[in-house]
């Protein structure tokens, strides 16, 4: 399960965000995540639990948000939403696109709590 080793290295990632704010603990991590991106979200959700464990974002919930599948068309030159299995242009139909999003994660926003001095 390659999501457990993605879990720790988000949270890696989460850790040194909070650490730079003074941060006392993370309440939220909001992801995007693309259909392509081979990233199953319920067994990252499930992963989460363990990669966070004993860290300043034990608590904070895991928000995850499907990001769209957007193609440029190599021949009309449109941009355009696609599905998984049919990533042609929606302006001419042409097969011949390239993907501009939809295969990636990436993290959105770390929410957390900071001491009141």
């Amino acid at each position: 399960m390659h999501e457990l080793s993605i879990c720790q290295s988000l949270i890696h990632q989460v850790e040194n965000i909070a650490l730079e704010r003074n941060a006392l603990c993370v309440t939220s991590i909001i992801i995007g995540i693309g259909p392509l991106s081979g990233v199953e979200a319920q067994l990252l959700k499930n992963a989460y639990t363990v990669a966070s464990a004993g860290t300043v974002a034990e608590h904070a919930e895991l928000i995850i948000e499907t990001l769209p599948i957007r193609v440029k068309c190599s021949l009309c030159g449109s941009e355009s939403d696609a599905l998984p299995n049919k990533l042609i242009c929606k302006q001419c139909g042409d097969w011949r696109t390239r993907l501009l999003s939809g295969d990636e994660m990436m993290l959105l926003r770390v929410e957390f709590e900071k001491a009141v001095h």
